[in-house]
């Protein structure tokens, strides 16, 4: 399956609401994703991906529609060598290596666009289908923050995996 990444413009919205209030998905993100959408916090997410010198966010486009997201973002004061990785896929588009592809473009032009060394994400214990698309794309598993996460009533466990320039 074909895909681009490019970043996001104000006519995602109605895809961002589509795709990104789906409990598969909202399940392994942060609160701060995981509240639904609506026309204004979509609105709002879209501004901000494209405002600042400090993250690349790029909506995964599939068949013309955003679909998902990937970006990284520059950490601060001594951590300012280190970017953090997200990403998130629509479900039905589970399953076609599409992220396992998308990574490494956008790590590729973090580290050509970035002075940093280390990109890291954080995936829930419980996410092992992005364990493994990490792994598939040479991030190494370097620690297990035990209950550090807070989510649905529960404790979890954050993996930290990391990448290297």
């Amino acid at each position: 399956m074909d895909f681009k990444l490019r970043p996001w413009n104000i006519n995602d919205v109605g895809n961002l609401i589509k795709y990104g209030n789906n409990p598969n998905i909202t399940r392994f993100m942060s609160d701060g994703f995981s509240t639904l959408f609506t026309v204004e916090k979509a609105t709002a997410f879209i501004e901000f991906a494209n405002s600042g010198h400090d993250k690349l966010y790029r909506t995964i486009e599939i068949n013309g529609e955003a679909s998902g997201g990937i970006g990284v973002m520059i950490q601060n004061d001594i951590y300012r060598k280190n970017a953090e990785l997200g990403y998130w896929l629509a479900e039905p588009f589970w399953g076609n290596g599409i992220v396992s592809r998308a990574i490494p473009l956008i790590v590729e032009e973090a580290f050509q666009t970035f002075d940093i060394n280390r990109i890291y994400a954080t995936p829930f214990s419980t996410n092992k289908a992005s364990q493994k698309v990490l792994e598939r794309t040479g991030f190494k598993l370097e620690a297990c923050h035990e209950k550090k996460v807070f989510r649905g009533g529960e404790y979890i466990d954050e993996l930290v995996y990391v990448l290297l320039r």
